[in-house]
């Protein structure tokens, strides 16, 4: 293969973040500015990840293309996605300017292929990884410089919430005050090591596609709801305090109380919205029964629910408290699939007499899966590619 033909290959797996402190709403829908601050816990990518290749080649005809989960995908008509791969590009372009050896790959089109391994859409932030691995797989094709705070101003037009995905551990997305979006951008507040035994169990209630997409959801809310603007001015520049104080003491009493406050809150300006936006179901209600219920058994709280915009319930709880929380879950929903890997085999199974009959049918019938989980670091570059060394896609593993 003649030197101008290489194909140019980069690949990444980037994590799902699931937020404590919600980010709900926008100030610049074009630049994808929020109306508040956010907290997030970055999950293993033992568990949920997305896996992406990016490749460059002049000997690629025709324009970018994205394959999801062998899926083409139509990225010439998302604004988002295009606003990331224009950036990405001058950024590669001022460093080509400068050195005039370096292969003109930002003249090249793009073949991109991602995998995920779990439901797309399902409420599992699935483009949070998606574009932070997106972002991060074509930074590290065209060798940038720049850091995931960096980036993370990048990732953001394409996914909001995408921009804590590009860091490990806790992370805040700052909401900033700059027209420009300058300031809006991630950080890190604590990394995966500062609490290594925080665990997260995701019950998976449902995996369509939710009813009402969030982007619309947030313009519906903002527009409407009479609780939105003491939200976004008062209640969560208050609470990202006070839930960051707790982080870094590693108070999960506090943490678990102001994830639960919070998620109540983002849900109450939902129903606020007109019309009112739904999300919650029978079997999330179920599942903060279960929460509840081992918070009062325990006498202090060691179980934290959290549900975004859709019926799937993240619990929070400390390592050394499996059996009082997971435990419990683990022995109600024994059959579903999930139950397996490093985080479920520390899980023992808790007799469940205290829950009531109907919390318990709930979630019998309810709860589609599992997920067992824990915090986790931001993006991995790879060497498995997605792409063949002649720029056909492969599968993922």
């Amino acid at each position: 293969m003649s030197a101008d033909s290489q194909i140019y290959r980069a690949s990444t797996t980037a994590p799902v973040n699931i937020a404590v402190i919600k980010y709900w709403g926008k100030r610049d829908t074009a630049l994808n500015l929020p109306t508040n601050s956010s907290l997030s816990v970055t999950l293993s990518q033992k568990s949920l990840r997305t896996h992406t290749t990016a490749s460059a080649s002049s000997s690629y005809s025709g324009q970018d293309s994205l394959i999801l989960n062998g899926e083409e995908e139509d990225i010439q008509s998302s604004k988002r996605t295009q606003a990331c791969l224009k950036h990405l590009r001058s950024l590669r372009a001022e460093l080509e300017d400068k050195d005039s050896s370096l292969p003109k790959l930002s003249s090249f089109p793009l073949r991109l292929v991602s995998s995920n391994n779990f439901p797309t859409a399902a409420g599992l932030a699935s483009s949070a990884a998606g574009f932070a691995a997106l972002v991060r797989a074509i930074a590290d094709l065209y060798e940038l410089p720049q850091s995931p705070e960096q980036l993370s101003l990048i990732a953001r037009q394409g996914s909001g919430s995408a921009c804590r995905s590009l860091q490990g551990g806790f992370v805040a997305w700052r909401a900033g005050t700059e027209a420009d979006g300058s300031d809006s951008k991630s950080q890190e507040v604590a990394p995966v090591e500062h609490w290594p035994t925080m665990r997260a169990l995701i019950l998976v209630v449902s995996a369509e596609k939710k009813g009402v997409p969030s982007t619309a959801g947030m313009q519906t809310t903002v527009e409407t709801s009479t609780l939105a603007p003491a939200r976004f001015t008062e209640i969560v520049p208050r609470r990202m305090k006070e839930i960051e104080k707790a982080i870094q003491e590693k108070d999960f009493e506090t943490f678990g109380r102001i994830t639960m406050q919070d998620s109540n809150s983002f849900h109450a300006i939902c129903l606020d919205s007109w019309p009112p936006i739904h999300y919650l179901n029978d079997v999330s209600r179920a599942a903060m029964n279960a929460v509840e219920t081992a918070n009062r058994k325990a006498g202090k709280i060691i179980a934290a629910y959290t549900f975004d915009a859709g019926p799937n319930a993240v619990i929070y709880y400390e390592k050394e408290n499996a059996h009082l929380v997971a435990g419990v879950f683990k022995n109600v929903l024994a059959r579903v699939s999930g139950w397996e890997g490093e985080f479920s085999d520390e899980i023992r199974p808790n007799e469940y007499g205290s829950l009531e009959q109907k919390t318990l049918m709930t979630l019998k019938s309810g709860v589609s899966r599992v997920i067992c989980t824990g915090i986790g670091g931001g993006p991995e570059k790879i060497d498995r590619h997605l792409v063949d060394e002649h720029g056909q896609p492969v599968s993922s593993e």
